[in-house]
């Protein structure tokens, strides 16, 4: 069965409206405030803590209802939340850091993927070892202006070469076909999610991944809310983190497991249909929502990185000049409450 963005979308955006709310939280007996959740793919394992929070209860603790919607692309999330029709969602850093260049007001509030979640993939079978073997080749990426972009740019700079001049991009979208365009050679390279790299193992193209090892550092996509919100209520955006930390913690207990897996498949059916690729995928996911360093607990965001991912969108030209505060683009004040760790 062909796993693509496409066909999951409407799978995950009426899944996710038919969740229940479970009935025996204390907050179940008053009206839970309704909140919409968007992601920049259909993947409910990509957002495993957002739907493990629902199906435990863990947002119904809190009082609040959420609906998760998917939606193509960290650019197509920060124009939701800029809108007003989404009120928080999963985009990546480097999207966010060229959104508030534009005057987005949109803020960091959860490191959901403390290791990057991204990898530049070839085919298993391909020449090319380095980054610096793909000058004068096309890479291939899910969307036009998702955190996959910035990453492979962010490699590919690393390694001397400069978008446009030595490789260029091409949306391919994600599963088929990517597949395809690895197979024809349209592409020789794909910038992938976990997710999609696990895609195209399972669809049998089989990719192992070039990144260097030391762009680890650069976290993933992960929480986000507008400034406003922040500012006007607070107390919301605390009780959001609180359940999607819950739902985190969970997830990681292996005690656990086939209710996140349950949780996963009442999310996106289709997503799910192999239970086990369903939970190897589940694994990748988690593992890097591990932080190396646990000193600051789950979900924090290291200062030095976000100054790295600025310079890289910089470099790229998706930021002519650095923001003039970059601390505004991120707050790791929710993640020191509801964690309990020290700031």
């Amino acid at each position: 069965m062909m796993l693509t963005r496409r066909i999951f979308t409407a799978l995950m955006m009426s899944a996710a409206a038919m969740t229940p709310v479970a009935m025996t939280s204390p907050a179940a007996a008053q009206e839970l405030t309704k909140i919409t959740f968007v992601s920049p793919s259909a993947s409910a394992i990509n957002s495993f803590s957002i739907h493990t929070a629902i199906g435990e209860g863990f947002f119904a603790d809190e009082g609040l209802e959420v609906t998760a919607q998917a939606i193509n692309g960290s650019g197509a999330v920060l124009q939701a939340l800029s809108s007003g029709q989404a009120d928080f969602g999963r985009p990546g850093p480097g999207p966010l850091l060229a959104a508030r260049g534009r005057g987005v007001d949109a803020v960091f509030i959860y490191n959901h993927a403390a290791k990057n979640n991204f990898g530049l993939v070839v085919p298993d079978a391909s020449p090319v070892q380095t980054p610096a073997d793909l000058k004068g080749t096309v890479i291939g990426t899910g969307s036009a202006d998702g955190a996959e972009v910035g990453f492979a740019r962010n490699v590919m700079t690393g390694s001397g070469l400069v978008d446009g001049t030595d490789y260029s991009f091409l949306t391919v979208g994600d599963g088929g076909p990517a597949s395809a365009g690895l197979r024809s050679g349209e592409i020789s390279a794909y910038s992938a999610a976990a997710a999609d790299a696990a895609v195209l193992n399972h669809r049998g193209v089989a990719v192992r991944d070039i990144t260097p090892p030391e762009f680890a550092r650069f976290f993933g996509n992960g929480l986000v809310t507008m400034g406003d919100t922040i500012r006007d209520n607070p107390e919301l955006v605390e009780k959001f983190v609180r359940a999607v930390y819950r739902g985190h913690m969970f997830a990681l207990d292996e005690a656990n497991r086939e209710a996140v897996l349950d949780d996963m498949a009442a999310a996106n059916p289709q997503e799910s249909e192999d239970r086990e690729f369903a939970n190897a995928l589940l694994e990748a996911i988690i593992d890097r929502s591990i932080p190396n360093d646990l000193s600051h607990g789950y979900g924090y965001q290291p200062p030095e990185v976000w100054v790295e991912w600025q310079d890289v969108q910089i470099a790229g030209g998706e930021l002519a000049e650095p923001l003039p505060d970059l601390t505004a683009a991120y707050t790791n004040e929710f993640t020191f409450k509801v964690n309990g760790s020290a700031n």
